[in-house]
């Protein structure tokens, strides 16, 4: 993979995607929903972690409806260099077609080592005004995630039916 400098995208319009392993497939119908909602709002860059699973899930998703959506960017952001070398053959394969496909590919770090997966996740909040999970209360990476986000004033956007409700962020005064 090849590290593109990021140019990294207005926040307002950007939204990133966070989900547990939960979902078993539900989650495709309610993200593509989300997609379309979240455009016709202004949304237009998507982040995806590009996890094994759904992160993945997502980023394809967002390609799907690229095609349609003028403007709507998908940027890839991998945790490392050789992020892929983690995954099946069959889920290295769908991520180099999600790498070659998005519209920018950001690499935070060379080598894989201790918080890289956190650096990730604090990149996808720092660089979205919003997040799109799928978070059934369950600990974990998304569950880092979301509260970093809560901490951050970021809105979120639950899809899991199942999953807690979280409120609106506050206005801030200065």
């Amino acid at each position: 993979i090849l590290s593109v400098p990021p140019r990294t995208p207005n926040p307002a319009s950007a939204v990133a995607v966070t989900f547990h392993r939960t979902s078993c497939g539900e989650a495709a119908a309610a993200l593509q929903r989300a997609v379309e909602t979240l455009y016709a709002e202004g949304c237009r860059t998507f982040l995806s972690g590009m996890a094994a699973g759904f992160d993945m899930a997502a980023a394809e998703t967002v390609l799907a409806c690229r095609d349609r959506l003028s403007g709507l960017r998908l940027v890839a952001v991998v945790p490392f260099e050789g992020h892929i070398n983690r995954f099946s053959n069959s889920d290295s394969e769908r991520f180099g077609r999600i790498v070659a496909a998005a519209d920018e590919t950001t690499v935070l770090s060379t080598r894989y080592h201790r918080g890289v997966y956190m650096q990730r996740n604090d990149y996808l909040v720092s660089h979205a005004a919003r997040l799109v999970a799928w978070f059934d209360g369950s600990p974990g990476g998304t569950f880092y995630t979301l509260r970093r986000a809560l901490q951050a004033g970021r809105r979120i956007d639950n899809l899991c039916p199942a999953g807690p409700g979280f409120p609106p962020p506050m206005p801030t005064l200065f």
